[in-house]
């Protein structure tokens, strides 16, 4: 017994930290690049945050698949694809909807989030929030409730640095969007030209049916490397397989000053516009009912002047009282029964107080939000002076001064909806004083004639003319329940919406169109066809494990070199003789090496995940024969820098497979050479590992999460609750 607790230890470099059980089995799961937080994707789609203590912060369900997660560099918000192609962006502090795009049409199967590293400090008024509705929250005191608030806190902490999420889906198309929220462009791959060296010789090749399994981008937003699998058309063969393209984005680095420039300006307008929405939203709710239950009411008289045979409408028979005429009936009966002083007072308190709230809801949310797109839209036009720089970005001249002008009309709306609702508020106040007075008069009632309030003959004549069954404000405020959009003037919502489509935000193509020469650069710089991939079934890349990351490797010339490490494991096709293996590529200065390493015999990679320090983690099932042992399965870390890397031809190669280059110089590796971890139980993807923390999170068969601490010495996580 001795001996087998001797054996053990030997084998047992990483210490054991958690093991949890798990309600349901993990599919995806990601740490937190900034705090000890790792977010786990369940089967049936429903996202959990955990603390490194495994203490559970939130669970959220989307109410669709779940098909990609990953973390904003920040780590205050995390992106989420979604089987039906939309993206929604989450806050990290309780899972709160931030912002939800459609940005594809098939599922998102992959994300990643990077940014330049740049802060940029401006100063800005801040802006209004949006208002909320009263009686949805207990409690609450605003106008509109918390989950209309979409995109305050995504904006407020992601505009300070430039960063781009990329996504793509199963068709091949990428798409980047600034800060996750502003859509600058997209790319398919399947209409790149690719240049691939066969023969001594580089021909145009073209990608068919290709389906994406994995972006990266760079650290300096230069390349992205993408991992797909599908068809890649070549003059007299068609290649099947597994391939890695490196794509020049480096528009993204050349630019990223003007795109942040106007992303930040464009974003926020998106935002404002978003306020202003909402307010429109409940100005037209809180005056809606108001007026509902004004002529719910007030119908009533309608009804008893039919009831005795009268010819007359009601502003007939309020004009007639008004004149010092006899009171008909009908209206007695209304004044004194139907409607009461007690109603009267009701119906004013009601009308006159939304009327107020409309005033605050305006001058508190509405007016400043149309104000700060101006003084947006200000910034902007003086940026789309300089052409040189802006213009190439989309920032057009003509079309600033357009929308500068459509701002400023918006806000003259705004100032003449408030006087139109201040004039009718006015009116109505007027009209229930009179029906005050003359309630008293009917009731026969002593009254001070000092406590009635004063009201102008006038005014009565003129709500009873234009005011009683029709409704200016209203008219203002339309909002259609078909299409849940707002709708005021035609005129005014042209201008919102045209605000909106400036933003990028509801229909990007003209910014697409302007930056079409810019995009034309996207174009691949390279191209590997790793290996091949029997067609039928399709792409066995969605169960290949695989990992991109970006290592510092120096400088040059003042600059940060980064090169690029691509690893995955290698499919076992019938057709290959290369069996239980993992690849690792790396690319410097457009110098590419791979090595092959084979995994013992009897052990099967199940999950890999590049780590920091140009380190490999590999997750392994054991060997069947020992099935019954207390280890079923393993973690050992490799050291990429000490692998025997082989550069590979960039032409000249007697297969177009690049990895066939490497059959003769396979590294074995072997477990007593290596830090290895036994694990108690047979494992499963995802294997989720914090280069920031030093931690990683194994998932087991049997619903179990254990998180172990890859970096001994690292006191703040043996340390943390």
């Amino acid at each position: 017994m001795e001996t087998d607790e001797e054996e053990a230890s030997r084998i047992v470099p990483f210490q054991l930290q958690f093991d949890k059980p798990v309600a349901s089995q993990i599919k995806i799961a990601e740490w937190n690049p900034e705090k000890d937080l790792l977010a786990m994707v369940t089967e049936d789609s429903k996202i959990l945050l955990h603390r490194f203590n495994w203490q559970r912060l939130w669970t959220i369900s989307p109410g669709r698949c779940i098909t990609s997660l990953c973390w904003r560099p920040d780590g205050k918000a995390i992106a989420v694809g979604l089987q039906d192609g939309s993206i929604s962006l989450h806050d990290v502090e309780n899972g709160k909807l931030l912002r939800s795009m459609k940005s594809h049409t098939t599922a998102v199967v992959c994300l990643n989030w990077e940014d330049d590293g740049d802060r940029t400090s401006r100063f800005f008024p801040p802006p209004p929030r949006v208002p909320r509705v009263p009686g949805l929250v207990p409690g609450e005191t605003g106008f509109m409730d918390e989950s209309e608030n979409l995109s305050q806190e995504l904006s407020n902490s992601s505009h300070q640095r430039f960063n781009i999420l990329c996504s793509a889906d199963k068709d091949g198309i990428i798409s980047f969007s600034i800060f996750g929220i502003f859509p600058i462009g997209r790319t398919d791959i399947h209409d790149l030209s690719v240049l691939c060296p066969l023969a001594n010789k580089h021909v145009d090749c073209k990608l068919l049916n290709a389906s994406i399994c994995k972006v990266a981008f760079s650290k300096d937003l230069c390349h992205l490397t993408v991992l797909c699998s599908g068809e890649l058309q070549v003059p007299g063969d068609d290649l099947h397989g597994f391939h890695c393209l490196t794509l020049d984005t480096s528009i993204f680095y050349r630019r990223r000053n003007e795109l942040h420039q106007v992303a930040q300006q464009a974003s926020n307008i998106e935002d404002l516009t978003e306020v202003i929405r909402a307010s429109l939203f409940v100005m037209s709710k809180q005056w809606s009912d108001a007026m509902h239950t004004f002529h719910d009411k007030f119908d009533s008289l309608s009804n008893l002047i039919h009831v005795n045979g009268l010819d007359s409408t009601p502003q007939e028979e309020f004009l007639s009282l008004l004149g010092g005429a006899r009171t008909s009936p009908a209206v007695h009966q209304f004044l004194e029964n139907s409607l009461g002083e007690a109603g009267l007072k009701r119906i004013t308190k009601l009308v006159c107080g939304a009327g107020k709230e409309l005033q605050v809801i305006v001058l508190e949310h509405l007016q400043p939000a149309v104000e700060i797109i101006g003084f947006r839209l200000g910034e902007l036009r003086g940026l789309s002076k300089w052409r040189s720089r802006y213009q190439g970005v989309g920032l057009d001249e003509t079309l600033i001064d357009n929308a500068t002008e459509k701002a400023g009309m918006l806000l003259i709306q705004v100032e003449r909806f408030m006087r139109v609702l201040s004039a009718s508020v006015q009116q109505f106040s007027n009209f229930f004083n009179w029906l005050h007075k003359c309630v008293k008069m009917l009731m026969s009632e002593p009254s001070d004639q000092h406590q009635l309030l004063a009201f102008n003959s006038e005014l009565v004549i003129l709500f009873l003319k234009y005011l009683y069954d029709q409704d200016p404000v209203k008219r203002l405020l339309e909002f259609s329940e078909v299409d849940q959009s707002i709708e005021v003037d035609v005129e005014t919502m042209e201008r919102v919406q045209e605000l909106a489509h400036f933003g990028g935000f509801t229909d990007f193509d003209y910014l697409r169109r302007t930056l079409a020469k810019e995009f034309q650069q996207i174009l691949c710089q390279n191209l590997l066809p790793f290996f091949p991939v029997d067609p039928l079934p399709k792409s066995a890349s969605s169960t290949v494990p695989t990992s991109i990351s970006y290592y510092k490797g120096g400088a040059i010339e003042k600059q940060e070199r980064f090169v690029d490490y691509v690893s995955f494991r290698l499919p076992d096709e019938p057709s290959s003789d290369l069996a239980n293996c993992i690849v690792v590529t790396k690319c410097s200065m457009n110098d590419l090496q791979a090595v092959l390493l084979c995994v013992p015999d009897g052990y099967q990679c199940v999950d890999l995940s590049l780590y920091k320090e140009c380190q490999l983690v590999l997750l392994l099932n054991g060997p069947s024969s020992v099935s019954e042992s207390s280890e079923k399965a393993c973690m050992m870390i490799v050291h990429a820098d000490d692998l025997p890397f082989v550069s590979l031809p960039s032409s000249g190669a007697s297969s177009p497979w690049k990895l066939e280059e490497l059959k003769d110089s396979i590294v074995y590796l072997q477990m007593d050479s290596l830090k290895v971890r036994g694990i108690p139980h047979n494992v499963i993807a995802p294997l989720a590992v914090s280069a920031s923390r030093g931690v990683a999170c194994v998932f087991a068969t049997r619903k179990r999460a254990l998180v172990y601490i890859l970096d001994e010495d690292e006191d703040e996580i043996l340390d943390a609750e």
